[in-house]
């Protein structure tokens, strides 16, 4: 099966924004959970964002509620994170997840957010 492919880290200054993207190739994204993860450096990986397989609301920890909005596209197999004013501690390695809890769970490779002045 293939993996998610994340794209659109990078660096930015504290306050600055990113709009990560994931594409889920040869997979559909409607009706299966959809959610955004991050790793710092010497911690535990934690999902930040989900999209529950009903179709509901998104949801978010606390630590991101206000400032990160999920979306998705079905047509174009492609998850999408809005970072805004973004910090210091939003600093991570940004993974999006297909089918999380499921026998058959979906990762991508990751990719690099930095926030550094």
């Amino acid at each position: 099966q293939s993996r998610l492919v994340e794209s659109g880290g990078g660096l930015v200054q504290p306050g600055g924004s990113l709009r990560l993207s994931c594409t889920a190739p040869g997979l559909i994204l409607d009706y299966r959970t959809i959610g955004w993860f991050r790793q710092a450096p010497g911690k535990e990986r934690e999902g930040i964002a989900c999209i529950p397989r009903t179709d509901g609301s998104p949801y978010y920890t606390d630590s991101v509620k206000g400032r990160f909005t999920m979306s998705r596209d079905i047509a174009k197999n492609t998850v999408y994170l809005q970072m805004n004013s973004l910090k210091p501690e939003d600093t991570a390695v940004y993974y999006c997840n297909l089918d999380f809890g499921s026998e058959h769970t979906y990762w991508g490779q990751g990719t690099q957010v930095t926030v550094s002045s």
